[in-house]
């Protein structure tokens, strides 16, 4: 299947412009289930908020932020959270892979996740975690993406609902150019 429309990396004022657009994917998904650290009284104003909260990060280079459309609306988005940590400047994070449920289906994470992908091998790093309910769609994803399954960890988080589920942890290593694995430290 292929995607319609290809991701964009978001500056900070494009950020703060698709804000209420990210806002409404964002409580769709929510509202259906995700658990994605929202609980279902989530609304609109507030997820806009969250979002915009961003922008600092994004605009200092802490954060990147993609998004894709279709002629109606944001169908999907995903982060990749860097560290600032001096001994963590080689890891970063996937935060936040959601895709509409009317663009599912068409290659879209896959999509998503390969422009964080590319962008964290661009920037060096080597090394990418991320974490997902325990049982849900994502896990296959991540799966045939190439991440490696790091565990499980009981009563993580909740749904939006306030039930506890575990959480697994993934993880993905690089080289410089993505897909090459780098040697294993001894």
């Amino acid at each position: 299947m292929t995607v319609a429309v290809s991701p964009v990396r978001l500056d900070a004022d494009t950020l703060l412009e698709y804000a209420h657009d990210l806002a409404g994917l964002l409580t769709d998904i929510v509202r259906g289930g995700a658990s994605l650290g929202f609980l279902a009284d989530l609304d609109r104003t507030a997820a806009a908020a969250w979002w915009r909260g961003l922008a600092p990060a994004v605009g200092e280079g802490q954060l990147a932020v993609w998004a894709a459309r279709d002629a109606e609306r944001i169908t999907g988005t995903v982060s990749l959270a860097f560290t600032d940590k001096p001994n963590g400047r080689h890891r970063a994070e996937i935060a936040k892979l959601m895709v509409h449920p009317s663009a599912r289906g068409k290659g879209l994470a896959r999509a998503l996740l390969s422009a964080a992908e590319e962008a964290a091998a661009d920037a060096g790093v080597t090394l990418l975690v991320l974490d997902t309910e325990t049982g849900s769609p994502a896990e296959a994803l991540y799966e045939k993406a190439g991440w490696t399954r790091a565990g499980t960890i009981p009563d993580y988080a909740t749904d939006p609902a306030g039930t506890l589920h575990p959480t697994t942890l993934f993880y993905k290593r690089f080289g410089k150019r993505l897909g090459e694995t780098p040697p294993t430290s001894q």
